[in-house]
């Protein structure tokens, strides 16, 4: 049974995919003007793919089957994991920095101690976040769609 809960989260995720894919477009004008362009490329990508990919999660949210407790907080888990992607891999590209958690896209560049430890940061509770995300999405479809 959808709730009035369940459209208004959807119809929030959909909106912040629409900010997300903006920003990674905006995101790819930067690439030059950035000091490890490579990385530049990464947040331009990531933030027009989570965009769409919150989109998607939007689209989906009214068919979930899930208790609103979990609903807000693996809106909450989406919101974070893919701006924190796009945002993480944003700063990288900026500070010339990535390269010790992300060898291919960081393309040699070391940047400050701290910086780095916010690039790990970012990336680990990241990953953790879409994780979590995943297994509630996949919690929320369970049944048959007749049940719905």
């Amino acid at each position: 049974m959808i709730n009035d809960l369940q459209l208004q989260l959807g119809r929030k995720l959909i909106r912040y995919g629409i900010l997300l894919f903006l920003l990674g477009l905006i995101t790819g004008f930067l690439i030059p003007a950035m000091q490890n362009p490579r990385m530049g490329l990464s947040s331009h990508l990531e933030g027009t793919l989570n965009g769409m990919l919150l989109i998607l999660f939007g689209l989906i949210w009214t068919k979930l089957r899930l208790s609103n407790s979990v609903l807000k907080w693996g809106y909450g888990l989406s919101l974070f994991g893919t701006f924190t992607n796009w945002g993480t891999t944003f700063l990288a590209g900026i500070w010339g920095a990535g390269s010790e958690m992300m060898p291919f896209a960081g393309n040699d560049s070391t940047g400050l101690f701290w910086q780095e430890l916010v690039i790990k940061f970012g990336l680990i509770s990241l990953s953790i976040a879409m994780l979590a995300v995943c297994g509630i999405l996949l919690w929320g479809m369970r049944g048959n769609a007749a049940e719905n």
